[in-house]
């Protein structure tokens, strides 16, 4: 069976999945940093200011993901997805017309809790556990949602606003995605919850924290979203770096989400045929041969290479990631393995911003931040080595 069999016999649940993952873009840092300028002018926040208050409230979201993330075992998907809708609107109300920036932030974790947290998390985790022989090419058809919204936003908010303010392309945005999660809301089949709601504090299932598997398998998780973030929040530095411009930027970011479609549709193909623990493996090496090209060429061709090198791998991670996760610890608890992988992820993109920021205040070179870069990719993937063994021998799930 292929991708268009997949659509044909399973289009609803991969439209909900689908959906939640275009969605999620509201709090990806790549959408935020694209509006980073007239939040800090409308908050009246420096941009030191902002980026700390931006790296604040994105580890409070990973810490209520810990909490809220283990909630998609045990609530009906359709009953979750209308909660995280509701807050993500509300989040986008206080972001866009609070007068006080106290609210404006809360708003901002708000967004950033639901869109690159929950959405992504509901995305990933309908796709993964709603199948089983094609659960690869599921994963992969479900993330598309996010390099469709890394190539469409991008470029529509630069054209939209030479006519709307900044507070009114957010709600019309939100007015346009509004549109097909009614339909789906009240019109497509949803799932029932695969688990009932534990009584007590459950402590039968799995411990991500305790287990030293995930600890070992982390890094290599985390090493992408990390130096992403990084290029994303500080991408002046680099094209000055690099001795290129933004504007070569802007166009090998739209050529990122691009890269990623046959990252994810490719990916997906190969997790059904040889397993997620090979493409584990392999994945970062696009990435990772564009870091050192960087480090040592330089100019446009080098932000051209990280932004579609990154995007070759990022199109792969999470179905990696879920494929891994079902390996090691089982389908039938994915929501709470899926939230301390989710809030991990939260969690580095909120300290990466402020670990390259004081890097670069003490004077480091950017070229010297790649290097660092690359050597942290390659101590992650021999760390991952003895895990990616054990998963390789667990039965499938």
């Amino acid at each position: 069976m292929g991708y268009r069999t997949l659509l044909r016999d399973h289009r609803s649940v991969l439209s909900i999945a689908f959906l939640a993952m275009f969605s999620s873009s509201l709090g990806q840092s790549y959408f935020v940093g694209l509006f980073q300028a007239p939040l800090a002018d409308h908050w009246q926040l420096s941009a030191g200011q902002f980026g700390t208050a931006y790296s604040v409230v994105t580890l409070v979201a990973g810490f209520v993901m810990l909490r809220l993330g283990p909630s998609i075992d045990w609530i009906a998907p359709r009953r979750f997805a209308i909660t995280v809708l509701i807050a993500l609107i509300v989040g986008v109300a206080l972001l866009t017309l609070s007068p006080w920036w106290w609210l404006g932030v809360l708003g901002l974790g708000l967004v950033r809790l639901c869109g690159q947290g929950m959405l992504t998390h509901l995305g990933n985790t309908l796709a993964a556990r709603e199948f089983t022989t094609l659960r690869g090419r599921a994963m992969g058809l479900a993330s598309l949602g996010i390099p469709f919204g890394e190539a469409l936003l991008p470029p529509l908010v630069a054209f939209s606003l030479l006519w709307l303010s900044w507070p009114s392309f957010w709600w019309l945005l939100c007015a346009a995605l509004a549109l097909p999660w009614l339909w789906l809301l009240h019109r497509a089949p949803w799932s029932n919850a695969p688990n009932e709601k534990p009584v007590q504090r459950d402590n039968s299932g799995p411990q991500p924290f305790r287990d030293p598997h995930f600890w070992l398998l982390l890094p290599l998780l985390m090493a992408l979203p990390i130096t992403m973030t990084g290029l994303f929040i500080y991408q002046a530095q680099l094209t000055e770096a690099l001795d290129s411009s933004l504007s070569v930027y802007a166009l090998a970011l739209a050529g990122m989400g691009v890269a990623k479609l046959p990252g994810a549709l490719l990916g997906g193909r190969w997790i059904d045929k040889i397993g997620p623990t090979r493409l584990a493996r392999l994945y970062l090496l696009p990435y990772a041969t564009a870091m050192l090209f960087a480090t040592v060429a330089g100019g446009d061709a080098s932000v051209w290479a990280l932004m579609v090198g990154g995007g070759l791998a990022m199109g792969a991670q999470e179905l990696i990631a879920s494929g891994l996760l079902i390996r090691l610890w089982g389908i039938e608890h994915l929501g709470r393995v899926r939230s301390a992988l989710s809030a991990s992820m939260v969690f580095s993109t909120g300290i990466a911003p402020a670990a390259l920021g004081l890097a670069l205040s003490a004077g480091v070179p950017f070229s010297a931040i790649l290097g660092a870069m690359l050597l942290f990719i390659v101590v992650a993937w021999c760390l991952a080595q003895g895990t990616l063994k054990v998963a390789q021998q667990a039965p499938r799930a």
